[in-house]
């Protein structure tokens, strides 16, 4: 089982899609990766020989930023978003959709499911 960037690739799959389980790459970053090395998308990871997941591990570790490293970066512009104070900050602080979305009927994604309303208890007064 190949193991790059503390993530187990899957077996059965095709190496361009097996590179996609990296948080930090894409489909499109891994045909570049593979046709940088020569190496064929179609192979399966399990017929992957040693020196090509080494060639594969060597290419991501000095060229991509991925798993904790862009996790750490992407939180970090997200906080000094926040301690600015701009817009989109504020969004980000009330988590409210950030790129101008409406927000009065959809954005349940973003702001979680619907709170119940209070109900008053109606009927009569009696004296």
């Amino acid at each position: 089982m190949a193991r790059i960037a503390g993530v187990d690739l899957p077996k059965s799959k095709r190496i361009v899609i097996g590179l996609t389980y990296i948080f930090g790459i894409g489909f499109s970053s891994s045909r570049e990766i593979l046709t940088r090395l020569g190496i064929d998308e179609n192979i399966l990871t399990d017929d992957l020989t040693e020196g090509d997941i080494n060639q594969i591990r060597r290419v991501i570790d000095n060229d991509y930023k991925v798993e904790g490293e862009l996790r750490t970066e992407t939180s970090m512009n997200i906080k000094r978003l926040m301690d600015l104070g701009c817009y989109r900050g504020l969004r980000h602080r009330r988590s409210l959709p950030v790129h101008g979305q409406r927000t009065s009927t959809n954005a349940r994604t973003r702001k979680g499911p619907r709170r119940a309303a209070v109900k008053k208890k109606g009927g009569a007064k009696k004296k």
